[in-house]
């Protein structure tokens, strides 16, 4: 019979291992810092519709792309721990 300790340490393990959520939503923003300064790109990213956030400050020549790819995904997850966007079942056409 399995000892319920232990399953609950190594799932607890497992979550400190991986930091990987699924991005469930996404919305980019435009900040004015000061006027007639260059303004500042987010990407708040909602992660497991919900259970976490995490906002990304975007170079303006990075917004464009990112903006792509997040269209053209079927899935995409984020790495907590790595900081690291991966975007899933892209054609590779």
């Amino acid at each position: 019979m399995a000892d319920p300790q232990r399953n609950e340490q190594s799932e607890q393990a497992l979550e400190r291992r991986f930091k990987v959520r699924q991005v469930t939503e996404y919305q980019a923003s435009w900040t004015e810092r000061a006027r007639g300064e260059p303004g500042v790109f987010t990407v708040q990213l909602i992660l497991d519709n919900g259970v976490e956030e995490y906002i990304l400050d975007v170079d303006a020549e990075d917004l464009d792309p990112m903006l792509k790819l997040f269209a053209a995904s079927g899935h995409t997850t984020f790495d907590l721990e790595r900081k690291v966007l991966m975007f899933a079942n892209l054609s590779a056409k």
